[in-house]
């Protein structure tokens, strides 16, 4: 009974540990184990989607249903599984590369998390009460006219999470610009930390768009307001509007963060520096700034004039130059050095076919004449998802097999590694390069059944087939993360003989990070030190004591609290009752923000002697 005692205890304080920490690594477990749930959520969406498209006129689910599917299919995928895994290593890395203790703000940290979690949360509650079905990118009129409280739901989720990842971009921005270690000048950065620092730029610009557009479609629906309704005096294209200024510059958000990641892959698996390092800065920089100038590339059928067109088409045209920049600079990288295959080098070699082909398809879709012919058909999903499938998720996994080691200590199985790779990527292709031709042929996207004797039958059933493929791919690198965290070996300090600061220290790290900051002499700090130097980082300042931030249930309560008013909203014109969880749930949230403004937390300290004896 005592041992039992002990371990619910010791469950009890493990769980109470998460819902608590501040630290940014924990966060990041937090932000992958969530990320990753909701991945698997929307992987099965898709496969649904699939087995219904897997034949004509099929009845596997109904029309109304498949609707659902599609929409939170994208929704989940975009909002709730890419940008947190993303924001995970975001958080479990970039510290470290910057030879930083911590994030400048580890509470709005751990309440970043929270409101992102519960507005996942809240968004597939839906499911239970009736999903939302306008299609992920929610557009009016359809979206302000769709019944019951699916579209309300999407509002509420988007709007909850969005705060939270606006909080973490900042939280980036200061970190970065005020956290780096002695001699980390900013052209000394590690070029994942560049993408952070960039990604988190363009989350501070993009989401206040896509949040005031919730907000208005939240009015039209739930109060009455018609800032969408043509027949009231309101346009429904300025949704569009608002959404893709957000939108686009979200792709980029997702993507250029992946450029980092195979930025700092292939230098450590080709034994050299990255070729072009101060050209790959820049360019990112550029995509960046030319991301929020091509939003209208969407909506070239909705009516713009050819002017308009034309702009926007030239402008899409010119983000493939920076972009090509970077594919020449990483097969230079490549090009006479020493490679090492494994897992994460695969899907990085993986990526450039692959998003190369999405970026080819983009230049066609950015012609506005021809855009006539691809709008709203499979040749569009081909394409976004050769950039986000190819480039974004092959990101991820060769992030999750270099930095796992990093981030819990331990070393994924190779095996398991490269058959989860192979898998995955033959079954990609199978499942989307088809999709080209099917558009070609003009199958429209989001229909529901398609009919015999249409020449399409073919196509997707080799659709279908590697949509399982993927599927499969994906269960044996979860199996592999399991099997790994119960007998994979144990992973030292530096297992890859990387060049950057967060292999300078222990697999897993410290919760502190650095006993003592590091003086980085140059880029690749750890590399220089192991060529020229005794092969550890030298130390910026003397042994001393280390201050930390407390532990704080607040976040988690605060995040609650807007969860529970969510509801209030969504069902404040059913009944009267709602306004008792609209004003409750506002209550939790603002007391939590009181009770964090009145309370002095200043943290604690490690002393000196303390990091003397752990040393010994």
């Amino acid at each position: 009974m005592s041992i039992a005692a002990t371990q619910k205890k010791g469950v009890g304080a493990f769980i109470w540990e998460y819902l608590t920490t501040v630290d940014h690594k924990k966060i990041a477990h937090l932000y992958l184990v969530a990320g990753g749930f909701f991945f698997l959520l929307g992987g099965l969406e898709a496969l649904i989607i699939r087995i219904q498209l897997i034949s004509p006129e099929n009845d596997f689910i109904t029309a109304g249903l498949y609707n659902e599917m599609i929409t939170m299919h994208g929704t989940t995928m975009i909002f709730f599984a890419a940008m947190p895994i993303l924001l995970g290593l975001m958080n479990a890395v970039m510290p470290l590369q910057i030879g930083a203790r911590d994030v400048a703000f580890p509470f709005i940290n751990s309440l970043g998390f929270w409101l992102f979690f519960f507005g996942g949360v809240m968004l597939n509650v839906s499911w239970f009460t009736g999903a939302p079905d306008a299609g992920w990118t929610a557009y009016a009129p359809l979206s302000t006219t769709s019944p019951g409280h699916g579209v309300d739901y999407y509002i509420l989720g988007l709007q909850i999470s969005g705060a939270g990842t606006l909080m973490g971009g900042i939280n980036f921005l200061v970190t970065i610009v005020n956290m780096r270690a002695p001699g980390m000048t900013y052209m000394r950065m590690p070029l994942f930390t560049w993408t952070t620092f960039i990604a988190s730029t363009l989350i501070l610009f993009a989401f206040p768009a896509l949040t005031v557009g919730l907000f208005l479609l939240m009015f039209d629906r739930m109060f009455g307001s018609a800032f969408f309704d043509v027949a009231l005096g309101g346009n429904s294209i300025i949704w569009q509007h608002l959404f893709w200024i957000f939108g686009h510059p979200e792709v980029y958000i997702l993507i250029l963060p992946a450029f980092g990641i195979f930025s700092d892959i292939f230098p450590t698996f080709a034994k050299k520096r990255l070729f072009g390092y101060t050209a790959m800065v820049f360019a990112t920089v550029l995509i960046a700034f030319l991301g929020f100038m091509v939003w209208a590339h969407h909506m070239f059928t909705v009516g713009m004039g050819p002017f308009a067109n034309s702009i926007f088409a030239i402008a899409t045209m010119a983000i493939a130059v920076p972009t090509g920049i970077k594919i020449f600079n990483w097969l230079l990288t490549l090009w006479g050095g020493s490679i090492t295959i494994n897992s994460a080098m695969l899907w990085s070699l993986a990526f450039i076919p692959s998003f190369t082909i999405g970026g080819m398809t983009g230049i066609m879709v950015a012609a506005s004449v021809a855009d006539y012919q691809y709008h709203d058909t499979y040749f569009v999903i081909a394409h976004f998802h050769y950039v986000i499938v190819g480039g974004v998720v092959f990101g991820i996994l060769a992030a999750l097999h270099y930095w796992w080691p990093k981030m819990f200590g331990r070393v994924l199985n190779e095996f398991m590694g490269k058959l989860a790779f192979w898998t995955f990527f033959i079954g990609f292709h199978l499942t989307f390069f088809i999709q080209h031709f099917l558009g070609l042929m003009g199958m429209p996207r989001r229909y529901w059944v398609f009919l015999e004797d249409q020449g399409l039958d073919t196509g997707n059933y080799i659709s279908t087939i590697g949509a399982f493929f993927m599927t499969f791919g994906v269960l044996v690198f979860l199996y592999n993360a399991i099997y790994s965290w119960v007998k994979g070996e144990k992973a030292p300090a530096d297992p890859w003989g990387g060049r950057t600061l967060e292999w300078a220290i222990p697999s897993p790290p410290p919760f502190y990070n650095f006993k003592q900051l590091p003086l980085v002499r140059g880029l690749d700090p750890l590399w220089i030190e192991k060529t020229e130097g005794n092969g550890k980082m030298t130390p910026a300042e003397p042994l001393g004591d280390i201050h930390m931030p407390n532990n704080s249930i607040i976040p988690f309560i605060m995040s609650l609290g807007f969860f529970i008013a969510g509801f209030g909203f969504i069902y404040q014109t059913d009944y009267n009752a709602a306004y008792i969880l609209l004003f409750g749930g506002m209550a939790i949230a603002l007391g939590s923000m009181l009770v964090r403004s009145l309370k002095d937390d200043h943290g604690y300290h490690i002393t000196k002697e303390e990091l003397e004896r752990e040393a010994d």
